[in-house]
């Protein structure tokens, strides 16, 4: 049977209510993405959504979660330029760096503010 799916238009990352200064941080001041304007009515509810580079999904939401519970499992894995560099930076900014042994692929998962697990694979 043929796939109905033929894209993925965002992926959506649980923050805590108030997080959303940490989250600029961490994701636009560490990883460089753009901040886009959330649409009135969604705005209203928090969070704040970040627009991927060109040739991915489309944008990462973070979303507010009342009753949040960081991702340590579940995660996005992004393609990066220099994993090293993304380590060495995030490291003494206070962030989670665990090193990922892989012989195929140079990794690293790092966690943001609030304890979400994120991959970052070297760019093939």
């Amino acid at each position: 049977m043929e796939s109905l799916v033929r894209s993925v238009t965002h992926v959506q990352v649980a923050i805590p209510v108030g997080g959303e200064d940490e989250a600029r941080a961490f994701y636009g001041g560490l990883l460089g993405l753009v901040e886009v304007a959330k649409p009135p009515e969604l705005a209203k509810r928090g969070g704040c959504w970040f627009e991927l580079p060109e040739g991915t999904c489309g944008q990462l939401h973070l979303g507010v979660d009342p009753d949040f519970r960081p991702a340590k499992k579940a995660h996005v894995a992004f393609v990066v330029s220099d994993v090293t560099k993304l380590a060495e930076t995030a490291r003494p900014q206070g962030y989670e760096v665990l090193e990922v042994q892989d012989d195929e692929t140079e990794q690293v998962y790092i966690y943001d503010p609030f304890g979400n697990r994120l991959e970052f694979r070297a760019d093939d």
